[in-house]
């Protein structure tokens, strides 16, 4: 089962210094209109072969654009062993909840 991280709850472990790890699995020309900071850039179709890069030693929080390839990405990371947790709504929700 994968868990559900809300962009509020996001932004609170990060300001208190979480140790997390953030993986984009947008495409490249979707980072290109807005990269999520600090996060690392695996395209979905990609993921598999590059699983290698994915740090061990902390959560990871999977992104896409409205988290819908962000689910399947993490919910597979969890089946696989890794300490996953989906973005809920993606860089939408993320973007849309961002204090102004």
């Amino acid at each position: 089962m994968t868990v559900d991280v809300h962009p509020e709850e996001l932004r609170q472990r990060l300001a208190a210094g979480e140790r997390l790890a953030v993986l984009d699995v947008r495409e490249p020309a979707e980072v290109a209109e807005w990269a999520f900071p600090g996060a690392l850039h695996v395209p979905l179709g990609q993921l598999g072969d590059r699983v290698g890069e994915l740090p061990t030693d902390r959560p990871i929080v999977v992104v896409c654009h409205a988290g819908v390839r962000s689910a399947a990405a993490a919910a597979a990371l969890a089946r696989a062993g890794w300490p996953a947790e989906n973005l809920a709504g993606g860089v939408l929700a993320w973007l849309a909840t961002e204090p102004r």
